[in-house]
């Protein structure tokens, strides 16, 4: 058995860009987790079977980076020696810390007036941002092989998914 790459764009024989196509990229997936599944090592070795669990476990993480645009990002800049989030790196524009600002007061608000549909809102705009950053992404990664301007955006992108995230967490708690 052969060893795993440790490229996630290698691992599923994808160019190692931002743009992907997500379809060839479950394809492989699957066909990675088919051909490593447990059931096809009962009778294997310790050896064999350890490969296979190591295999499906790398699939699943490289699977997981690879599908989400920020860690895709992140993990791109991280294969070009690059810490999106190191704490040396912090550099924001003033306008999108005060945007920043902005949707987190909006967020706030909205929490404290039990406003779903605000909550709502704002999330949409930010999933509106998060969009273009993407489609910026693609331009500064795969075309213009900025890595400088893609980091900011990167930045600015797994800021927007957190915040995303933190907003499904208010509503699930206000629903319950």
């Amino acid at each position: 058995m052969q060893s795993t790459p440790t490229n996630y764009f290698e691992l599923f024989a994808i160019a190692e860009q931002f743009n992907l196509d997500t379809k060839t990229l479950e394809s492989n997936f699957r066909k990675i987790q088919s051909a490593h599944h447990p059931d096809r090592f009962v009778s294997a070795s310790p050896a064999e079977k350890l490969a296979a669990m190591h295999t499906a476990t790398t699939a699943n993480e490289a699977f997981s980076v690879l599908k989400n645009p920020a860690r895709r990002a992140k993990y791109l800049l991280e294969r070009h020696g690059i810490d999106a989030i190191a704490e040396t790196n912090t550099a924001m524009s003033a306008e999108f810390l005060m945007q920043q600002m902005e949707w987190r007061e909006r967020i706030e608000d909205a929490k404290m007036a039990r406003n779903i549909a605000e909550l709502e809102e704002v999330a949409s705009e930010l999933k509106q941002e998060a969009k273009s950053i993407i489609d910026a992404l693609h331009q500064l990664f795969d075309i213009k092989k900025d890595l400088m301007a893609a980091t900011e955006l990167t930045r600015k992108l797994i800021f927007i998914d957190k915040v995303c995230a933190d907003i499904d967490q208010v509503i699930e708690q206000l629903d319950d």
